[in-house]
């Protein structure tokens, strides 16, 4: 019941109430989404790459983890993609299908997450760690295959490689891994304070944009596929999260930071990149919306019983 009223009261409520502000901001005023989405995409998102990976120690025996991550991806990837040929899907609706099944909320929802779930214990900053090193591999993967489902709903390939090239977010990673190898501390350049504002201003940003496009959505209750790929986000990804837990043997601590951290809602990313694209936003937040919401029971659920499997 505490980790239930907790994910309501310091998850759930902040972003619905700032996605609210945002929706009454979209029908009260002339806003254009498509400026916001680039501001997301060519300063906030890129800072908060930056920044929360420059301050990550990465450890070598982490590496199970990245393993662990772009394995859940490659099979929720292809799982979507046969699930769409069932479906009949078209182009537009299978892209943005698979994008809210492999990019999910890692980041502002499931690090203060695993931070619940562990502040009691004694591997809290090991639990952290692990989960940083998920939201690598997720900012990895919604700036490459992301954008490149997205791009190929709208887009010639040669089009989206080239959107994609022209993302910032890359080359963050890329600069972030060349400072790390040279140890260069960033920190203490004049340049770092203001990375470290644009980066805590990327959560607001985002969920206002996703208020704003949510106030121009039409929602259509008997989409299927919206309730297709609610389920599988917040189902289907813990099952296989636990298969792959199982067959690569991990300490306790690994697996149950990783279940959980597999079981929360579609990203806001999957809205962003939608909208960037012109691409079926409007699916795209419909279905962040209903994970958002049923999480808080998926959830709760997943936490109970990863404290009695690990």
């Amino acid at each position: 019941m505490n980790i239930f009223i907790f994910i309501i009261t310091n998850n759930i409520a902040p972003i619905f109430f700032i996605i609210f502000l945002g929706s009454i901001l979209g029908k009260t005023q002339n806003i254009d989404i498509k400026t916001l989405s680039k501001i997301n995409f060519y300063l906030f998102v890129p800072s908060f790459i930056f920044v929360s990976l420059s301050e990550t120690n990465i450890d070598l025996k982490l590496v199970k983890v990245l393993l662990f991550a772009f394995l859940l991806f490659l099979i929720s990837y292809l799982l979507t993609f046969v699930v769409g040929i069932f479906r009949k899907q078209n182009k537009s609706i299978n892209a943005n299908f698979m994008n809210t099944m492999i990019l999910y909320n890692s980041g502002n929802f499931g690090v203060p997450l695993i931070a619940l779930v562990f502040k009691d214990s004694p591997y809290l900053g090991y639990a952290a760690a692990i989960q940083i090193m998920v939201l690598m591999v997720q900012n990895i993967i919604t700036y490459t295959v992301g954008f490149f489902n997205a791009g190929l709903g709208q887009l010639s390939i040669k089009e989206t490689l080239k959107k994609i090239i022209s993302m910032p977010s890359l080359y963050a990673i890329f600069l972030v891994i060349v400072f790390k190898y040279f140890h260069i501390n960033i920190s203490s350049f004049f340049i770092w304070p203001a990375l470290v504002y644009l980066r805590n201003g990327l959560v607001p940003i985002a969920l206002i944009t996703l208020g704003i496009q949510l106030s121009m959505t039409k929602f259509h209750f008997s989409n299927i596929d919206v309730y297709l790929a609610t389920f599988m986000r917040l189902c289907c990804a813990p099952v296989i999260a636990f298969i792959l837990i199982k067959f690569m043997n991990m300490d306790e601590v690994m697996a149950k930071t990783l279940l959980i951290s597999s079981s929360v809602p579609t990203a806001i990313n999957a809205v962003l990149i939608a909208v960037e694209f012109d691409n079926e936003p409007d699916f795209a937040a419909q279905v962040v919306i209903t994970t958002t919401l049923l999480c808080s029971v998926t959830l709760t659920i997943v936490i109970f019983l990863s404290n009695i499997i690990f």
